[in-house]
């Protein structure tokens, strides 16, 4: 099995490597300790000393803040405790005209905005977009998903958390 060092899978994340070479990493089998890596990576991108535990996306994480977990943006913002949907505590930006949504559909077939809103989840301190959703209007905002730390550290990982 291949192993990759922690520069390379940096410049990976980063979106650095030539096309060839991203390529032949992500169809490969992933080594054992590619998770570890990438939180290494994403610790060594920010400012705070907080334990990442999960990444949920490029820039949010999950994080160990003293005796609290917390969903965190990579610009240091809490969005509290990580079991509750922090897109609750995020700005959201909501497309639900015509003008709005030809802003992002500016020369193709627009979704009727009777039917169709387009929500954006950014973080009010950095303003980082985390997320987009589109949904019907007055449906609730998802909760993606809750993840079961200590099993996922213990079955999957096979270490404690």
């Amino acid at each position: 099995m291949t192993s990759y060092s922690k520069e390379v899978i940096r410049d990976l994340a980063a979106g650095q490597l030539p096309w060839p070479q991203t390529r032949r990493i992500m169809s490969a089998y992933k080594d054992d300790d590619r998770f570890f890596k990438m939180v290494a990576v994403y610790q060594d991108r920010v400012a705070w000393k907080d334990p990442i535990l999960l990444p949920v996306s490029d820039h949010l994480f999950i994080c160990q803040s003293g005796d609290e977990r917390i969903t965190r943006c990579e610009c240091g913002h809490s969005f509290g405790d990580y079991r509750k949907n922090w897109k609750l505590n995020a700005a959201i930006n909501v497309r639900n005209t015509e003008e709005a949504l030809r802003e992002i559909y500016p020369n193709s077939d627009l979704p009727d905005p009777q039917w169709m809103e387009i929500r954006e989840f950014i973080c009010p301190r950095c303003g980082t977009l985390h997320e987009v959703e589109a949904a019907a209007p007055g449906y609730p905002i998802v909760h993606d998903f809750e993840p079961d730390l200590e099993g996922f550290y213990r079955e999957w990982l096979g270490k404690p958390l």
